[in-house]
């Protein structure tokens, strides 16, 4: 990401001091500010060559070219949304301001283009029986079942990877040899992949206490039967400007109670709800640990998530929910494997 900060000029400067502040900063733009660093409009290099066009000079002040409403973005948006929108109005730039339109950032589209490296560890949870897929799971362990060309493992691993995330750890146990023999150290997907080997089942957090060391940032703990297009950096973006010190991901869940449902008071029916449909908030299988968190998970001792945030909750740690709305998909039932089947064309390919 290059540096915003050198593509700021004053309302005064030349378009020939603009063009060298454009191809210097290397944004293809340069932001039109005040003294207090207020949005007043953005220079292309496109808008100085107009301006020349129509019989500007190079010594003249860049407000007599700039584009003094210019498309910007909340300083709360996500980078979805915030690229979304660029590619909808075909723009390659869009400055950040917050709510009393002071310049606070710029976002340019190569830098979506090329993720920015990510230094925190991600844990995947890979070491369950898959009971629910048994005649599936018998000879081969759930997160190397194929979904698509691929395990489905490796296209969690993949997703991780295009967002830049490099540093993967992986608790193993059942069959554990296909993982390791298929993932080896990730050098063949561009990451790098060490193993938490479960001499006994941990549970879904209980491997945490395997992690060699702590980590210096916030890591991510994920299920390996998820298949998601989450905006993992955004997650912990939010994580960490919440102060929050655990972070889990949700999503709505909708369920259809298939007959009538009677309210009644001593035995006086009261009304009938024909099929009606029951809204719960559920965990998503993904979470975001502050280091500190990890002092809470006992070694060597089966350990859950619901576990670990209620010790959170009694330790007076602050705990949060972050939605997640896009797809989603836990790959718990047959149904749910042959659904993934049918999506990875269209959605993983």
């Amino acid at each position: 990401m290059k540096d915003w900060g050198k593509t700021l000029v004053g309302p005064t400067t030349t378009l020939r001091e603009a063009l060298r502040t454009i191809d210097a900063a290397g944004c293809q733009i340069a932001l039109v500010v005040d003294e207090r660093r207020q949005l007043l409009g953005t220079l292309s290099d496109g808008d100085i060559r107009r301006g020349l066009l129509r019989g500007m000079d190079l010594t003249d002040q860049v407000t007599a070219a700039m584009h003094a409403q210019p498309t910007c973005a909340d300083q709360d948006e996500d980078g979805r949304t915030i690229l979304a929108r660029m590619r909808r109005l075909g723009i390659h730039q869009i400055p950040v301001v917050n709510a009393a339109g002071i310049v606070v950032g710029l976002n340019v589209l190569d830098d979506f283009l090329v993720p920015t490296t990510r230094k925190n560890w991600i844990v995947i949870m890979a070491g369950g029986l898959g009971r629910r897929l048994h005649e599936l799971t018998q000879d081969t362990p759930k997160p190397m079942l194929k979904v698509g060309n691929r395990p489905l493992l490796e296209t969690i691993v993949r997703s991780y990877a295009d967002q830049g995330f490099r540093h993967f750890y992986f608790a193993v146990n059942y069959r554990a040899e296909q993982i390791e023999q298929h993932f080896g150290n990730g050098e063949a997907l561009g990451v790098e992949i060490q193993y938490l080997r479960e001499e006994q089942r941990l549970g879904t957090a209980g491997a945490l206490s395997l992690l060699p060391s702590h980590p210096n940032q916030p890591l991510l703990v994920t299920n390996a039967d998820l298949l998601t297009k989450e905006d993992y950096g955004h997650l912990i973006d939010r994580h960490l400007q919440s102060g929050a010190d655990a972070t889990m991901a949700v999503r709505d869940y909708e369920m259809q109670v298939p007959f009538g449902v009677v309210r009644e008071r001593d035995g006086v029916i009261e009304s009938i709800e024909e099929k009606p449909i029951q809204r719960f908030t559920v965990s998503a299988g993904m979470y975001v640990l502050a280091p500190c968190v990890l002092d809470l998970v006992p070694r060597q001792t089966y350990f859950d998530m619901p576990s670990l945030f209620d010790a959170m909750v009694k330790q007076g740690l602050r705990t949060r929910c972050h939605t997640i709305d896009g797809y989603w998909l836990d790959i718990g039932r047959l149904s749910d494997f042959e659904r993934a089947n049918l999506d990875f064309p269209n959605v993983f390919r």
